[in-house]
């Protein structure tokens, strides 16, 4: 389980002298579905990312430092709360510059063991999800999974819940307001990431 969880760094783009010994866990998808809130609801800290009600608040690549325990032994791993892919009100020619900087560093971040692709549970097949997920699958290596996680379950009734899970096989269905499907999540992250 998680035991503890320290802002690290932040990094604009792609660094080769930012070494890691350890394995990353990437949380993306489109602005405002719930990246930062998620990685304080499974760290447990309700301000170790900064969460904003302002689309394309995250602008920087941020690194978390994870430790982890089981049966006494401790482990360490890195969350990374990258922008969001779409609202920012920035300039045309900013967004470039983003989009190139965050496409090196998910193609050269080589520790990256999870991609969490975060989908508001409300709007499922919108053109930017299918687009991510197409991209990150273009450039997936053997050692690299990507988790499809919907967010902001509470807003569904039981059947939308059903048909999701139906629909999305191998996905995993959250909320942050009523800490479901977290507990899950985070077995699943350090299943995929130490193999515990």
């Amino acid at each position: 389980m998680i035991s503890s969880a320290i802002f690290l760094t932040s990094l604009a783009k792609f660094d080769p002298n930012f070494e890691v010994n350890c394995a990353e866990v990437a949380f993306l998808g489109r602005s405002n579905v719930g990246k930062s809130s998620l990685i304080n609801a499974l760290c447990k800290q309700k301000k170790l990312a900064k969460s904003s009600s302002t689309p394309g608040k995250t602008q920087l690549i941020n690194f978390f430092e994870i430790k982890c325990k089981k049966n006494e032994e401790e482990f360490k791993i890195h969350f990374i709360d990258l922008p969001g892919f779409g609202y920012a009100k920035v300039s045309k020619n900013l967004k470039e510059i983003w989009n190139k900087n965050l496409d090196e560093f998910l193609k050269f971040r080589t520790s990256i063991k999870l991609f969490l692709h975060l989908i508001d549970s409300r709007h499922t097949n919108l053109e930017i999800d299918l687009g991510v997920d197409a991209y990150l699958k273009s450039f997936l290596r053997g050692d690299q999974q990507i988790l499809k996680v919907f967010t902001k379950a509470d807003k569904l009734n039981q059947s939308q819940k059903t048909k999701l899970r139906n629909d999305f096989e191998n996905s995993l269905l959250i909320s942050n307001l009523n800490k479901s499907g977290l507990t899950l999540l985070e077995n699943i992250i350090l299943e995929k990431t130490l193999g515990l």
